[in-house]
């Protein structure tokens, strides 16, 4: 069937208020297995389209397997990969249960995920939890034994804190804590420094409380939710997820709904095309290396923090935190450069998601394939960089394939006609 410009501006505007109507709140924080849909104990999920498992290489195929050990599906490395080459440990993708993961984006049955529930439409979305500072960690390829001390540390330690002061607080809303960091320098992706001190403090009140019984514990969550940047990330992610699903299956919408990456490309997926996955090869990069490390090391793990981007936050919101320049590198003008050239890929500006540096403007939010094409402008994206041999070896900015963009714009003509 044949649908006019007219419709599908009308579907776009419908997908687009979505985003811009979504209300995030962290509701809880609860194992996977009991919350995630379709969620199993030999199910190990990892990031972007999900393929079989002699096609995974390099950190994430480390990283599934590490799952499979820390999990106790697996007693070693070897019997990791005999159980999954003989289909006895499963793996899916992340989006396909409701969650997002951060690079590799590994998820067991018994990992804590962030539960967030998006008020104005009903729907949930999921992250599990941030692991620590060191930059080997299982989302980059590592597992050994420190690895798993950490993680075990978050399910133990960390976790059950926060999840308690989360559940007599009766919810914290995060699109206030988002609004109000864009103004203190964060983007919401590399940078989330602010946002992390404003989501600290929401919950001093019930930590105060949870003290009076172990106040050991709350010192050791508070310093996890404040030693570093990172931790408001998974937030983010949950929230931007809860944001973009409300706007996935809006029929004949050509507006991005999610954007993520694996070892062997990176994809995309559109709201009026269902549950697709088109696909392209890897991002280019420009990235700033950690001492010591060189631009021959730099691999692909897979990704989804880029969810951010979708709903117009990270790079769609990068003249926003110009400290980024120290981590990412890049200067405060070339931030706002790329910032506003992402005005002419999207369908408009979010009323909540303001940046200051460019007089309170609205983030450029909702993607839209055309304007991609039309324009040759390719959405930016800020990520952390991994290393061949596991671990963060920088960060940068990257940009998507055009190819995503051609093969959904011929499946949205094949689907829609052409107009």
């Amino acid at each position: 069937m044949a649908t006019s410009s007219i419709k599908r501006d009308s579907a776009n505007l419908e997908a687009w208020q979505q985003i811009c109507r979504a209300e995030p709140v962290l509701k809880d924080i609860r194992n996977a297995i009991d919350v995630l849909p379709g969620m199993t104990p030999d199910l190990i999920l990892t990031s972007g389209p999900p393929m079989k498992w002699e096609d995974y290489a390099g950190g994430q195929r480390e990283a599934i397997i590490g799952g499979a050990q820390f999990e106790g599906l697996a007693q070693n490395r070897e019997t990791a990969i005999a159980g999954l080459d003989a289909g006895d440990i499963r793996i899916d993708g992340c989006h396909d249960h409701g969650c997002v993961g951060s690079l590799a984006g590994i998820y067991t049955a018994s990992m804590p995920v962030l539960l967030i529930e998006n008020e104005t439409a009903g729907n949930l979305g999921f992250c599990n939890m941030y692991e620590g500072t060191n930059p080997r960690r299982l989302n980059y390829g590592v597992y050994d034994q420190g690895v798993h001390d950490r993680l075990t540390y978050v399910n133990t330690r960390v976790s059950p804190v926060i999840a308690e002061a989360v559940r007599l607080s009766g919810g914290i809303p995060l699109k206030p804590i988002i609004r109000r960091a864009l103004h203190m320098g964060d983007e919401l992706h590399s940078r989330s420094t602010a946002a992390a001190l404003i989501f600290t403090r929401e919950l001093f009140p019930y930590l105060i409380e949870i003290a009076e019984k172990d106040k050991q514990a709350v010192h050791e969550a508070v310093t996890a939710l404040t030693e570093d940047h990172y931790f408001f990330l998974r937030l983010s992610m949950a929230a931007a997820k809860a944001t973009a699903d409300a706007a996935h299956h809006v029929e004949g919408s050509s507006m991005v709904t999610a954007m993520a990456f694996n070892c062997r490309g990176f994809a995309i997926r559109v709201s009026g095309l269902g549950d697709q996955w088109f696909t392209g090869p890897h991002a280019t990069v420009e990235a700033q290396l950690f001492d010591g490390h060189t631009q021959e090391e730099i691999t692909w793990m897979g990704g989804e923090s880029t969810i951010t981007e979708t709903i117009g936050l990270g790079g769609f919101a990068q003249a926003a935190a110009f400290p980024l320049q120290r981590y990412q590198g890049g200067s405060a003008q070339a931030m706002i450069d790329r910032n506003m050239e992402l005005y002419n890929i999207t369908l408009g500006e979010n009323p909540d998601y303001q940046i200051p540096a460019l007089d309170y403007r609205g983030s450029p939010t909702g993607i839209d394939i055309f304007k991609v094409i039309d324009t040759k402008v390719l959405p930016a994206m800020d990520i952390g960089i991994p290393g061949r041999d596991g671990g963060q070896i920088g960060a940068g900015i990257v940009r998507a394939p055009m190819e995503c963009f051609t093969k959904a714009r011929e499946a949205y003509i094949q689907r829609y006609g052409a107009f």
